[in-house]
Protein backbone atom coordinates (compact mmCIF):
# COMPACT_ATOMS: atom_id res chain seq x y z
CA UNK A 1 0.00 0.00 0.00
CA UNK A 2 1.33 2.99 -0.90
CA UNK A 3 2.13 6.23 1.32
CA UNK A 4 -1.44 7.83 -0.73
CA UNK A 5 -3.37 4.94 0.15
CA UNK A 6 -2.51 4.46 3.97
CA UNK A 7 -3.44 8.51 4.16
CA UNK A 8 -6.93 7.92 2.79
CA UNK A 9 -6.84 4.49 5.00
CA UNK A 10 -6.79 6.83 7.84
CA UNK A 11 -9.00 9.33 6.39
CA UNK A 12 -11.51 6.25 5.94
CA UNK A 13 -11.08 5.36 9.74
CA UNK A 14 -11.45 8.89 11.01
CA UNK A 15 -14.16 9.63 9.11
CA UNK A 16 -15.88 6.00 10.54
CA UNK A 17 -14.84 7.13 13.87
CA UNK A 18 -16.62 10.11 13.31
CA UNK A 19 -19.97 8.64 12.39
CA UNK A 20 -20.14 6.79 15.49
CA UNK A 21 -19.91 10.16 18.04
CA UNK A 22 -22.35 11.79 15.73
CA UNK A 23 -24.48 9.24 16.35
CA UNK A 24 -24.03 9.54 19.92
CA UNK A 25 -24.62 12.84 20.11
CA UNK A 26 -28.21 13.17 17.77
CA UNK A 27 -29.98 9.98 19.06
CA UNK A 28 -32.92 9.53 16.49
CA UNK A 29 -32.67 12.96 14.78
CA UNK A 30 -30.74 13.81 12.05
CA UNK A 31 -27.93 15.65 11.36
CA UNK A 32 -27.74 18.26 8.77
CA UNK A 33 -24.23 20.19 9.10
CA UNK A 34 -22.16 20.81 11.94
CA UNK A 35 -20.33 24.18 13.33
CA UNK A 36 -16.72 24.28 12.45
CA UNK A 37 -15.24 25.32 15.48
CA UNK A 38 -16.64 22.75 17.84
CA UNK A 39 -18.35 20.22 15.64
CA UNK A 40 -21.94 20.61 17.35
CA UNK A 41 -24.65 19.35 14.57
CA UNK A 42 -27.83 21.41 13.76
CA UNK A 43 -30.48 18.47 12.97
CA UNK A 44 -33.96 17.97 11.95
CA UNK A 45 -36.54 15.94 13.07
CA UNK A 46 -37.48 13.96 9.84
CA UNK A 47 -33.92 14.24 8.75
CA UNK A 48 -35.13 17.12 4.85
CA UNK A 49 -33.37 16.15 1.60
CA UNK A 50 -30.44 14.80 3.74
CA UNK A 51 -31.86 11.62 5.55
CA UNK A 52 -30.76 9.06 3.52
CA UNK A 53 -27.48 10.75 3.54
CA UNK A 54 -27.30 9.43 7.34
CA UNK A 55 -28.88 6.30 6.99
CA UNK A 56 -26.66 6.02 3.96
CA UNK A 57 -23.66 7.04 6.27
CA UNK A 58 -24.73 4.36 8.85
CA UNK A 59 -24.53 1.73 6.58
CA UNK A 60 -21.40 2.46 5.57
CA UNK A 61 -20.06 1.98 8.92
CA UNK A 62 -21.56 -0.99 9.54
CA UNK A 63 -20.11 -2.81 6.40
CA UNK A 64 -16.62 -1.03 7.76
CA UNK A 65 -17.11 -2.31 11.07
CA UNK A 66 -19.01 -5.76 10.62
CA UNK A 67 -20.62 -4.91 13.71
CA UNK A 68 -24.44 -6.08 14.36
CA UNK A 69 -25.12 -3.57 16.70
CA UNK A 70 -23.97 -1.04 13.53
CA UNK A 71 -26.35 -2.84 11.28
CA UNK A 72 -29.40 -2.39 13.74
CA UNK A 73 -28.33 1.47 14.31
CA UNK A 74 -28.48 1.90 9.84
CA UNK A 75 -31.60 -0.33 9.62
CA UNK A 76 -33.40 1.67 12.90
CA UNK A 77 -32.55 4.99 10.87
CA UNK A 78 -33.34 3.60 7.69
CA UNK A 79 -37.09 2.73 8.61
CA UNK A 80 -36.91 6.70 10.09
CA UNK A 81 -37.37 7.35 6.23
CA UNK A 82 -40.59 5.75 5.64
CA UNK A 83 -42.65 8.77 5.48
CA UNK A 84 -40.58 10.09 2.04
CA UNK A 85 -42.28 7.45 0.20
CA UNK A 86 -45.40 9.51 0.33
CA UNK A 87 -44.02 13.12 -0.09
CA UNK A 88 -44.35 14.83 -3.26
CA UNK A 89 -40.49 15.27 -4.06
CA UNK A 90 -38.02 13.94 -6.52
CA UNK A 91 -35.56 14.72 -3.90
CA UNK A 92 -36.89 11.26 -2.93
CA UNK A 93 -33.83 9.93 -5.12
CA UNK A 94 -31.28 11.33 -2.94
CA UNK A 95 -33.37 10.25 -0.13
CA UNK A 96 -34.65 6.80 -0.52
CA UNK A 97 -31.95 5.50 -2.79
CA UNK A 98 -28.76 6.79 -0.69
CA UNK A 99 -30.73 5.71 2.31
CA UNK A 100 -30.77 2.02 1.13
CA UNK A 101 -28.47 0.88 -1.46
CA UNK A 102 -25.12 0.89 0.62
CA UNK A 103 -27.83 -1.53 2.84
CA UNK A 104 -26.57 -4.82 0.73
CA UNK A 105 -28.86 -7.44 1.38
CA UNK A 106 -30.57 -6.15 4.11
CA UNK A 107 -34.43 -6.95 3.75
CA UNK A 108 -36.07 -4.04 5.43
CA UNK A 109 -33.76 -1.86 3.10
CA UNK A 110 -34.59 -3.59 0.05
CA UNK A 111 -38.72 -3.15 0.54
CA UNK A 112 -38.44 0.23 1.05
CA UNK A 113 -36.05 1.09 -2.02
CA UNK A 114 -38.83 -0.67 -4.02
CA UNK A 115 -41.68 1.08 -2.38
CA UNK A 116 -39.72 4.11 -3.59
CA UNK A 117 -38.91 3.23 -6.68
CA UNK A 118 -43.06 2.48 -7.81
CA UNK A 119 -44.17 5.55 -5.69
CA UNK A 120 -41.74 8.17 -7.94
CA UNK A 121 -42.53 6.20 -11.18
CA UNK A 122 -46.37 7.34 -10.37
CA UNK A 123 -44.98 10.60 -9.91
CA UNK A 124 -43.87 10.90 -13.59
CA UNK A 125 -45.11 13.24 -15.86
CA UNK A 126 -45.62 11.93 -19.40
CA UNK A 127 -46.25 15.18 -20.77
CA UNK A 128 -43.12 16.87 -19.15
CA UNK A 129 -40.77 14.03 -19.63
CA UNK A 130 -39.73 13.73 -15.98
CA UNK A 131 -40.95 13.52 -12.42
CA UNK A 132 -41.27 17.25 -11.38
CA UNK A 133 -39.46 18.80 -8.22
CA UNK A 134 -42.59 18.76 -5.95
CA UNK A 135 -44.23 20.62 -3.44
CA UNK A 136 -42.65 19.03 -0.42
CA UNK A 137 -40.53 21.95 0.25
CA UNK A 138 -42.94 24.66 -1.02
CA UNK A 139 -42.86 26.37 -4.09
CA UNK A 140 -44.03 25.99 -7.56
CA UNK A 141 -44.20 22.09 -7.76
CA UNK A 142 -43.52 22.05 -11.67
CA UNK A 143 -39.48 22.73 -11.25
CA UNK A 144 -36.82 20.90 -13.09
CA UNK A 145 -33.93 20.49 -10.74
CA UNK A 146 -30.66 18.86 -11.00
CA UNK A 147 -30.75 17.59 -7.71
CA UNK A 148 -33.82 15.93 -8.30
CA UNK A 149 -32.06 13.58 -10.76
CA UNK A 150 -29.17 11.66 -8.71
CA UNK A 151 -30.32 9.15 -6.70
CA UNK A 152 -33.96 9.33 -8.73
CA UNK A 153 -32.22 7.51 -11.88
CA UNK A 154 -31.00 4.33 -9.96
CA UNK A 155 -34.23 4.21 -7.84
CA UNK A 156 -36.50 4.38 -11.05
CA UNK A 157 -34.03 2.20 -12.94
CA UNK A 158 -35.17 -0.91 -10.00
CA UNK A 159 -38.88 -0.22 -10.66
CA UNK A 160 -39.14 -2.75 -13.82
CA UNK A 161 -39.04 -2.07 -17.69
CA UNK A 162 -41.67 1.31 -17.19
CA UNK A 163 -38.95 2.84 -14.34
CA UNK A 164 -35.95 2.10 -16.46
CA UNK A 165 -37.60 4.01 -19.64
CA UNK A 166 -39.06 6.46 -16.92
CA UNK A 167 -35.60 6.80 -15.56
CA UNK A 168 -33.91 7.57 -18.79
CA UNK A 169 -36.54 10.17 -19.73
CA UNK A 170 -36.06 12.08 -16.29
CA UNK A 171 -32.07 12.15 -16.98
CA UNK A 172 -32.12 13.00 -20.78
CA UNK A 173 -35.29 15.70 -20.28
CA UNK A 174 -32.92 17.30 -17.45
CA UNK A 175 -30.59 17.34 -19.79
CA UNK A 176 -32.26 19.14 -22.41
CA UNK A 177 -33.42 21.79 -20.02
CA UNK A 178 -30.18 22.00 -17.22
CA UNK A 179 -27.62 21.20 -20.24
CA UNK A 180 -28.93 22.66 -22.91
CA UNK A 181 -27.10 19.08 -24.75
CA UNK A 182 -30.00 18.85 -27.40
CA UNK A 183 -29.69 20.98 -30.27
CA UNK A 184 -33.41 20.63 -30.13
CA UNK A 185 -34.04 22.04 -26.48
CA UNK A 186 -35.53 25.76 -26.31
CA UNK A 187 -33.14 26.03 -23.57
CA UNK A 188 -29.88 27.54 -24.39
CA UNK A 189 -26.86 25.48 -23.85
CA UNK A 190 -24.59 27.60 -20.87
CA UNK A 191 -21.48 28.75 -21.21
CA UNK A 192 -18.38 26.42 -20.83
CA UNK A 193 -21.24 23.50 -20.21
CA UNK A 194 -22.28 24.60 -16.54
CA UNK A 195 -25.40 23.49 -16.00
CA UNK A 196 -28.84 25.65 -15.15
CA UNK A 197 -29.43 24.25 -11.96
CA UNK A 198 -33.16 24.92 -11.60
CA UNK A 199 -36.24 25.82 -14.09
CA UNK A 200 -40.10 25.97 -13.63
CA UNK A 201 -42.61 25.15 -15.79
CA UNK A 202 -45.19 27.86 -16.96
CA UNK A 203 -48.32 26.93 -19.42
CA UNK A 204 -47.70 29.65 -21.81
CA UNK A 205 -43.47 30.66 -21.29
CA UNK A 206 -42.36 27.32 -21.09
CA UNK A 207 -39.50 26.33 -19.07
CA UNK A 208 -37.72 29.10 -17.92
CA UNK A 209 -34.25 29.25 -15.54
CA UNK A 210 -34.90 29.98 -11.86
CA UNK A 211 -32.80 32.67 -10.60
CA UNK A 212 -32.02 30.58 -7.73
CA UNK A 213 -29.85 28.49 -7.76
CA UNK A 214 -27.64 30.69 -9.73
CA UNK A 215 -25.61 28.67 -13.00
CA UNK A 216 -22.46 28.78 -11.03
CA UNK A 217 -24.07 26.84 -7.72
CA UNK A 218 -20.75 24.27 -7.35
CA UNK A 219 -23.65 21.14 -6.44
CA UNK A 220 -25.40 21.85 -10.06
CA UNK A 221 -22.56 20.23 -12.09
CA UNK A 222 -21.64 17.63 -9.89
CA UNK A 223 -25.16 16.63 -8.89
CA UNK A 224 -26.09 15.99 -13.08
CA UNK A 225 -22.64 14.24 -13.33
CA UNK A 226 -23.30 11.60 -10.99
CA UNK A 227 -26.63 11.25 -12.36
CA UNK A 228 -24.91 10.94 -15.71
CA UNK A 229 -22.04 8.21 -14.49
CA UNK A 230 -25.08 6.21 -12.82
CA UNK A 231 -27.28 5.82 -15.69
CA UNK A 232 -23.98 5.25 -17.98
CA UNK A 233 -23.14 2.14 -15.54
CA UNK A 234 -26.68 0.80 -16.32
CA UNK A 235 -27.16 -0.75 -19.75
CA UNK A 236 -31.02 -1.26 -19.59
CA UNK A 237 -31.10 2.46 -19.63
CA UNK A 238 -28.92 2.96 -22.99
CA UNK A 239 -32.27 1.51 -24.26
CA UNK A 240 -34.10 4.74 -23.18
CA UNK A 241 -31.25 7.22 -24.64
CA UNK A 242 -28.28 7.14 -26.33
CA UNK A 243 -24.92 6.35 -24.42
CA UNK A 244 -22.81 8.77 -26.56
CA UNK A 245 -24.87 11.85 -25.50
CA UNK A 246 -24.36 10.56 -21.83
CA UNK A 247 -20.35 10.31 -23.07
CA UNK A 248 -20.62 13.83 -24.73
CA UNK A 249 -22.41 15.43 -21.59
CA UNK A 250 -20.12 13.33 -18.77
CA UNK A 251 -16.94 14.99 -20.92
CA UNK A 252 -19.14 18.90 -20.78
CA UNK A 253 -19.42 18.48 -16.63
CA UNK A 254 -15.94 17.69 -16.81
CA UNK A 255 -14.39 20.30 -18.47
CA UNK A 256 -13.58 24.39 -18.06
CA UNK A 257 -13.52 24.00 -14.38
CA UNK A 258 -11.56 26.92 -13.05
CA UNK A 259 -11.75 25.59 -9.49
CA UNK A 260 -9.49 26.93 -6.61
CA UNK A 261 -7.69 24.63 -4.39
CA UNK A 262 -5.44 23.13 -6.97
CA UNK A 263 -8.22 22.63 -9.62
CA UNK A 264 -9.90 19.68 -7.52
CA UNK A 265 -12.24 21.48 -5.35
CA UNK A 266 -14.66 23.89 -6.09
CA UNK A 267 -15.71 27.50 -5.40
CA UNK A 268 -19.50 27.24 -3.92
CA UNK A 269 -20.26 29.82 -6.31
CA UNK A 270 -18.19 30.32 -9.32
CA UNK A 271 -19.04 34.24 -9.90
CA UNK A 272 -17.34 34.51 -6.73
CA UNK A 273 -13.78 32.53 -6.84
CA UNK A 274 -12.52 34.22 -3.71
CA UNK A 275 -15.82 32.89 -1.90
CA UNK A 276 -16.19 30.06 -0.06
CA UNK A 277 -15.41 26.53 -1.41
CA UNK A 278 -17.61 23.13 -1.31
CA UNK A 279 -16.07 20.60 -0.32
CA UNK A 280 -19.55 18.37 -0.62
CA UNK A 281 -19.10 18.89 -4.23
CA UNK A 282 -15.65 17.50 -4.83
CA UNK A 283 -16.51 14.85 -2.47
CA UNK A 284 -19.95 14.21 -5.17
CA UNK A 285 -17.26 14.42 -8.03
CA UNK A 286 -14.57 12.05 -6.53
CA UNK A 287 -18.02 10.05 -6.55
CA UNK A 288 -18.78 10.19 -10.27
CA UNK A 289 -15.36 9.90 -11.30
CA UNK A 290 -15.26 6.86 -9.70
CA UNK A 291 -18.34 5.15 -11.11
CA UNK A 292 -17.06 6.31 -14.64
CA UNK A 293 -13.97 4.67 -14.07
CA UNK A 294 -15.98 1.51 -14.15
CA UNK A 295 -17.95 1.94 -17.74
CA UNK A 296 -17.32 -0.71 -19.82
CA UNK A 297 -15.28 0.07 -23.01
CA UNK A 298 -13.62 3.03 -21.35
CA UNK A 299 -10.16 2.42 -22.28
CA UNK A 300 -7.50 4.87 -21.10
CA UNK A 301 -9.98 7.52 -20.17
CA UNK A 302 -10.77 5.22 -17.41
CA UNK A 303 -7.88 5.12 -15.72
CA UNK A 304 -7.92 9.09 -15.94
CA UNK A 305 -11.27 8.94 -14.32
CA UNK A 306 -9.93 6.68 -11.25
CA UNK A 307 -6.65 8.93 -11.00
CA UNK A 308 -8.50 12.50 -10.63
CA UNK A 309 -11.14 10.75 -8.27
CA UNK A 310 -8.36 9.61 -6.32
CA UNK A 311 -6.62 13.23 -6.06
CA UNK A 312 -9.89 14.55 -5.12
CA UNK A 313 -10.39 12.46 -2.41
CA UNK A 314 -6.45 12.71 -1.03
CA UNK A 315 -7.04 16.79 -1.39
CA UNK A 316 -10.13 16.67 1.39
CA UNK A 317 -8.79 13.76 3.63
CA UNK A 318 -4.89 16.27 3.65
CA UNK A 319 -6.06 20.03 3.16
CA UNK A 320 -9.79 19.42 4.65
CA UNK A 321 -10.86 16.92 7.32
CA UNK A 322 -9.62 17.56 10.82
CA UNK A 323 -7.30 15.75 12.29
CA UNK A 324 -6.28 14.27 15.58
CA UNK A 325 -4.47 17.68 17.19
CA UNK A 326 -6.81 20.03 15.41
CA UNK A 327 -8.37 20.85 18.62
CA UNK A 328 -12.23 19.74 17.10
CA UNK A 329 -13.81 16.42 16.79
CA UNK A 330 -11.67 13.89 14.35
CA UNK A 331 -13.03 13.11 11.04
CA UNK A 332 -14.62 16.28 10.12
CA UNK A 333 -14.53 17.09 6.62
CA UNK A 334 -15.00 20.96 6.89
CA UNK A 335 -15.35 23.71 3.84
CA UNK A 336 -19.05 22.14 2.85
CA UNK A 337 -21.48 25.31 1.63
CA UNK A 338 -24.85 24.73 2.04
CA UNK A 339 -25.77 27.85 1.07
CA UNK A 340 -23.66 30.40 0.05
CA UNK A 341 -26.08 33.20 -1.48
CA UNK A 342 -27.96 32.70 2.10
CA UNK A 343 -24.53 33.07 4.14
CA UNK A 344 -25.86 29.65 5.42
CA UNK A 345 -23.51 26.95 6.47
CA UNK A 346 -20.75 27.84 4.22
CA UNK A 347 -17.69 26.51 5.78
CA UNK A 348 -18.98 23.58 7.80
CA UNK A 349 -19.17 19.93 7.75
CA UNK A 350 -21.95 18.62 5.86
CA UNK A 351 -23.68 15.53 6.70
CA UNK A 352 -23.78 14.75 2.07
CA UNK A 353 -20.41 15.58 2.08
CA UNK A 354 -19.25 13.43 4.74
CA UNK A 355 -21.09 10.57 2.66
CA UNK A 356 -19.52 11.31 -0.68
CA UNK A 357 -16.56 11.51 1.05
CA UNK A 358 -17.23 7.86 3.09
CA UNK A 359 -18.10 6.56 -0.07
CA UNK A 360 -15.47 7.27 -1.96
CA UNK A 361 -12.94 6.23 0.41
CA UNK A 362 -14.79 3.33 0.93
CA UNK A 363 -15.14 2.06 -2.82
CA UNK A 364 -11.31 2.79 -2.91
CA UNK A 365 -10.79 0.41 -0.60
CA UNK A 366 -13.10 -2.33 -1.30
CA UNK A 367 -15.49 -2.24 1.37
CA UNK A 368 -18.19 -1.17 -1.35
CA UNK A 369 -19.46 -1.74 -4.72
CA UNK A 370 -19.41 1.82 -6.71
CA UNK A 371 -21.22 0.93 -8.69
CA UNK A 372 -24.33 -0.52 -6.50
CA UNK A 373 -24.71 2.39 -4.63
Amino acid sequence: MSAGDAGLGRALAAVMTRVAVTAEAVGPRFPLYADPADGRWTTTGRGSWTGGFWAGLLWLRARYTGDAADRRAAAACTARLEPWVRADTAARGLILWYGTAPAGDDPGAAELQGRGARAVLSAYDHELGLVPWGAAFGGPRLLARVDGVPGTVPLLAGAGRQGAAAAGAHLHRHLDLCLGANPGSSTPAPASGVPVPALSFDAVAGWQPCADPTPGWSRGRAWLLLAVADALLRPDLALHGPAARLDAAAEILLSDAELPDGGLVPAADAARPDGPLDTSAAAITAVALLKLARVPGRGPRAAGYGYRAEAILRRLAERHVTGPDSGRPPGMLLDGCYDAGKGLAVRHELVWGDFFLALGLAAVHGVVDITRV
